[in-house]
């Protein structure tokens, strides 16, 4: 491994460091109760920015065809709020794009069809791409037809090829988790035709440096993306973006609307205003990421505060979601089953497992009842209304609700 690997897009050298979390297991990898015993294998997560293209990134310390395997436990559908996002995310574009029965939307990435499924109510006409077969396997059960493949310009000509057409294709937070950017581009690229266009939504870059969101860093989140990076990656390729939409998911996200260069879809009003904000924050030199580091550890260095704070007091903490975010948190600052007691989720398949690294017990929702908290750190901070709401019975019983980025939280 050389001091400055090159970036994933553009190859320049990355000589500028965003944050570096040291060793930690894959965020996904949750233990097997019949595997306690063994120890989990950590990889290098060092954020790094590039100051040829400003795409942010770690290195590919794993293969893709590890993270993404058919074990994946990651299920898009147990989560109320994004499943109502992704409903009126199907219903603007249906009347935006006027699509019907003759229409077609691909997804990318498109995880148990949790969002395919609402064109598919419509009578629009869908095809997802899901390289994980278990959660493809969900949404084929739930009438998504499904690929089961990673997307790249391979796969996009062999669709093209079988006279797949599409007048929409979209993906949520995938981009980021893309080894090969550029042949992910290059493959959206060669299905967009005329004036089809193409949406992606991931969380803003800006939203992580100002709210230390440092726990959505972790391995299978291979870049982190402002609208300034992925301008550049997308003319690389021949797309324009031509729009875009600040939305409120996970911590604050960009939906970019892109389309062939040549396309005649005018520029919306999103851009400019987006543009002018990371210029502000100065996204496009190396003054606009440096200090975010000792931000992360002042971060880190709170959350162990509390933590130590509640032992002392006798006051039991225990955690909600088993999320990837919540795996980077807890590895970062070393928090262990000595400091919460067990962790909660409500996807079965997290559920009789030890979070990777942190070795903290999953166990379902109802535990927070036989058991219950004085205390109750919700880690996928980006729902906290949602388990709030959820969990209002146990704030009856005294229970406090507790967040940690961009700093602790009460109530």
């Amino acid at each position: 491994m050389t001091d400055h690997p090159p970036c994933r897009a553009c190859g320049a050298p990355l000589t500028l460091t965003l944050v570096d979390l040291g060793l930690s297991p894959l965020a996904n990898s949750y233990v097997p109760l019949d595997q306690t015993t063994t120890q989990d294998a950590r990889y290098p997560l060092h954020a790094r920015v590039c100051q040829s293209c400003w795409l942010a990134q770690v290195e590919d310390a794993v293969p893709a065809e590890q993270i993404f395997s058919a074990d994946y436990a990651y299920f898009s559908s147990f989560s109320e709020s994004w499943l109502a996002h992704c409903r009126r995310y199907a219903e603007a574009m249906t009347d935006r794009l006027d699509l019907g029965p003759r229409s077609l939307v691909i997804e990318i990435a498109s995880n148990d069809g949790y969002l395919l499924q609402y064109f598919v109510e419509r009578g629009i006409p869908v095809l997802g791409v899901e390289p994980s077969a278990g959660v493809a396997e969900a949404a084929i059960a739930r009438g998504v037809p499904t690929e089961v493949d990673f997307f790249g310009e391979a796969l996009a000509r062999w669709l093209k090829s079988e006279g797949q057409r599409p007048d929409l294709i979209c993906s949520a937070n995938v981009l980021a988790h893309v080894p090969d950017i550029n042949d992910f581009v290059a493959g959206v690229a060669v299905l967009l035709e005329a004036n089809a266009i193409y949406t992606v939504e991931f969380p803003h870059l800006l939203n992580l440096i100002e709210k230390v969101q440092f726990d959505t860093i972790y391995h299978e989140h291979y870049s982190y993306l402002s609208l300034l990076a992925v301008e550049i990656l997308f003319a690389r390729h021949g797309l324009r973006v031509f729009d875009v939409e600040q939305i409120p998911t996970h911590g604050g996200s960009l939906r970019v609307f892109a389309c062939r260069s040549e396309a005649n879809h005018p520029e919306g009003p999103g851009l400019a205003k987006v543009r002018a904000q990371e210029s502000a924050a100065k996204l496009d030199e190396a003054a606009g990421y440096q200090g975010f580091a000792p931000r992360c550890e002042d971060l880190r260095d709170g959350l162990l505060a509390y933590l130590q704070a509640a032992k002392s007091e006798g006051r039991r903490v225990a955690a909600y979601g088993a999320a990837a975010k919540g795996n980077t948190l807890l590895n970062y600052a070393g928090i262990g089953p000595d400091l919460i007691a067990y962790c909660v989720d409500r996807n079965p398949a997290k559920q009789s497992t030890l979070l990777p690294g942190s070795r903290i017990p999953v166990h379902p929702p109802e535990m927070l009842q036989s058991c219950r908290p004085d205390d109750l750190l919700i880690l996928p901070w980006n729902i906290r209304d949602e388990v709030t709401r959820q969990e209002a019975a146990l704030a009856e019983r005294g229970t406090r609700f507790v967040t940690a980025v961009p700093r602790i939280a009460f109530g």
